[in-house]
């Protein structure tokens, strides 16, 4: 097992894609695909196992099943549809990055509907206990390696660089729930894993802690974005990010967890809780 840091723009510590069993689980976007390439060497894998299908986690799926046409992916069900036909998938993300969506994530290639494995959560696929964790994203899972006792959790356990202790959930629009996130960080706690691996970057030798940071901070930055203002919430997110880390982690932070898109999908969240408490 191990963490496969994709170097997303030439950048350390932004995206990992992590090699279980012969495994990748989020193989990271398409315009760092020769990078993973390159560290993987020319032996297929055995099989892709998404946890969401944002850009940065899976957009190189496409590519890589095109390279390897019996490659099989494994996602949930919300997330399937957008991987066989990414139309709507590349209209949002075209909404939110404009045209540097390329330069960002590369291209982004259909997956035949024969290479889906669909999930529900509550499988156990391939080594790996599956469950439906949403709050980033409603199409969210994570893994639980059983023989290793490592739980591989997206982004719905939060970003964390190494050498650092802070750590930051990632909650850009449009799925973010802080009710179903919370629920989710239940669920993971009673795993009882022994280790988190993460995309935003790698391993958490203590989980229990990690995860209560991860909902503290969950809380905070949903607090803070409902009494701020865009601009406000961005600026002061940068400040705090600045104050804690030296400027090339910082760096690496605003590339993983990018401060422009954090108040639209908590926004987002007050606002449709609002619209449910009024109806």
């Amino acid at each position: 097992m191990r963490v496969i840091d994709v170097e997303h723009l030439g950048r350390p510590h932004v995206i990992g894609c992590w090699e279980v069993d012969g495994m990748l689980v989020d193989p990271g976007p398409e315009s760092s695909l020769h990078t993973l390439l390159e560290k993987i060497g020319e032996q297929r894998p055995e099989a892709i196992l998404l946890t969401h299908i944002h850009l940065d986690h899976a957009a190189a799926t496409g590519a890589m099943v095109a390279r390897w046409p019996d490659l099989p992916v494994y996602v949930h069900e919300r997330g399937a549809p957008h991987i066989v036909d990414p139309s709507r998938l590349l209209a949002s993300a075209e909404r939110l990055y404009g045209d540097k969506l390329e330069y960002l994530w590369g291209r982004i290639q259909p997956v035949p509907e024969a290479n889906v494995v669909v999930l529900k959560g509550g499988e156990t696929v391939r080594g790996m206990r599956v469950a439906y964790t949403p709050g980033h994203a409603s199409h969210h899972v994570s893994y639980l390696h059983e023989e290793t006792g490592t739980a591989f959790t997206g982004d719905v356990a939060a970003c964390h660089l190494p050498g650092t202790n802070l750590v930051t959930p990632p909650t850009p629009p449009p799925d973010i729930d802080i009710e179903a996130w919370e629920a989710s960080l239940d669920l993971l706690e009673g795993w009882q894993p022994e280790r988190l691996a993460l995309t935003h970057f790698g391993p958490i030798e203590d989980p229990a802690a990690h995860l209560a940071e991860a909902r503290r901070r969950l809380r905070e930055e949903a607090e803070l974005a409902r009494q701020m203002d865009e601009a406000t919430y961005e600026a002061d997110l940068q400040e705090r990010i600045k104050a804690r880390l030296d400027p090339e982690t910082a760096a690496e932070m605003f590339q993983a967890v990018p401060t422009a898109y954090q108040w639209a999908g908590l926004d987002r969240y007050w606002r449709k809780k609002a619209e449910r408490e009024a109806s």
